[in-house]
């Protein structure tokens, strides 16, 4: 991994992400336009096309869902099982109540919270399986109230969904489950045809044409985030073992090409200890192509002063993942400001948090955790206001209203208030 003074680097070259244009818009709207024309039938021809699946059904049928969990290798259901509680027992803690203010006078004033009705989960598949997003996505919408829990994922040449995926929805509380992936799985997400239900938001993690579907269908519905590639930022004081710290940048490398690991740490020693530590656990990943053109195109160390420093620059680049690797990980833990999720001490790998904490894994990507947060209970809910006067309440402020209103040049909006202080 190329090392780097931070003191001696321009800084903003240094901590500046690539940005790689997916240019797939066109083929996506295309996509887009047809399933919403056609329903179902474009979405079997899809499948077909790029899943290589010809479907008879596109819903699958509870039994399927209950002969997956039964059949789980026990040691795996037990895993899933302890996430579960894990992430349900973390995310209720999330639950929000509305509130009512009583101001006296004959007014009160308040917010309502409830559950969006129907959420749409979209689950990567195919050569792949992630049941832990599956939990992640699912849990804190069933906590919410969500009356209708939709997931979508592409399923494998001969048809199916992976069985762990579909025993993690029955675990998650998923009411329903379609064989649909890629763009046009968003497409009848957020239009609906004859066998999907339309949705009112759409949250899960994708390619580059699932992302921008969602980008395309933001407005119709609501969406979680446009996610990027995944990242790590690891800083860590001189007395952190490199071989820990090698492994956890290499967790996120194996993700993705994009994917980007960085180390910062006021420790040269450290530095060049973790360089080659990479280097000699990257010939031991079955993945080592991914990870290797991950850590070369996008990997680098950054050498800084002090471990304030350090922070102060991964606040810079407000990384998806942040590890604290040092003795008193909550001292720094006021300085962060920027991250989507941070781990704490020697001993809380990132991978901890991707499966079995209780934290969410779905995080702000590409420095977006400066102004965005991980995925919540709170995006399952939307907030409703609601205001009472009475008639000698509403006496008291007519006048003001009016002045503000005739202010802003809006004549009707002063005569609502005033016409109600006329004689009946």
């Amino acid at each position: 991994m190329k090392i780097y003074r931070y003191e001696e680097t321009d800084k903003r070259a240094l901590l500046m992400r690539g940005i790689e244009a997916s240019g797939v818009g066109p083929a996506v709207s295309a996509i887009l336009a047809d399933v919403r024309a056609r329903g179902d039938e474009a979405l079997f021809a899809y499948c077909e096309r790029f899943d290589g699946a010809k479907l008879d059904a596109l819903e699958v049928p509870q039994a399927e869902i209950d002969a997956a969990y039964d059949q789980l290798d026990p040691a795996l259901r037990e895993a899933m099982e302890l996430a579960a509680q894990n992430i349900r027992a973390y995310h209720s803690m999330q639950r929000r109540e509305g509130f009512r203010m009583d101001c006296g006078g004959g007014v009160y004033m308040g917010q309502k919270v409830t559950p969006i009705e129907k959420v749409g989960l979209y689950i990567p598949g195919g050569t792949a399986s992630y049941p832990s997003t599956v939990f992640m996505n699912a849990i804190p919408a069933q906590i919410a109230g969500c009356s209708e829990i939709v997931m979508v994922s592409p399923p494998s040449c001969s048809g199916t969904i992976a069985a762990p995926i579909l025993a993690a929805a029955k675990l998650a509380g998923v009411t329903r489950v379609f064989r649909l992936g890629g763009a046009q799985a968003i497409a009848a997400l957020a239009y609906g045809t004859q066998s999907v239900p339309k949705v009112d938001k759409i949250v899960g993690p994708g390619n580059a044409y699932v992302a921008e579907a969602k980008r395309q269908v933001f407005g119709l519905v609501s969406i979680d985030m446009i996610a990027g590639p995944s990242e790590i930022l690891v800083v860590a004081d001189g007395k952190s073992n490199p071989a820990f710290v090698a492994a956890d940048l290499l967790s996120q490398a194996e993700h993705d090409r994009l994917a980007s690991a960085v180390l910062v740490t006021d420790s040269m020693a450290l530095a060049q200890a973790v360089s080659d530590e990479v280097e000699r656990q990257l010939s031991l990943l079955p993945r080592e192509a991914i990870a290797r053109v991950s850590i070369e195109d996008n990997g680098k160390i950054i050498v800084t002063d002090d471990l304030r420093a350090a922070v102060e620059a991964a606040n810079e680049l407000a990384p998806e993942h942040l590890e604290l690797c040092m003795d008193d990980p909550e001292a720094y833990l006021p300085l962060v400001r920027n991250a989507g999720s941070v781990f704490m001490g020697r001993y809380c790998p990132e991978s901890l948090g991707d499966y079995l904490a209780g934290p969410n894994h779905t995080l702000p990507t590409s420095g977006t955790a400066r102004f965005s947060s991980p995925l919540s209970v709170d995006d399952f809910i939307k907030k409703t206001q609601y205001t009472y006067y009475t008639k000698d309440a509403l006496a008291q402020v007519a006048d003001q209203i009016a002045v503000f209103a005739r202010a802003e040049g809006l004549e009707a909006h002063a005569r609502a208030a005033l016409i109600r202080m006329e004689k009946e």
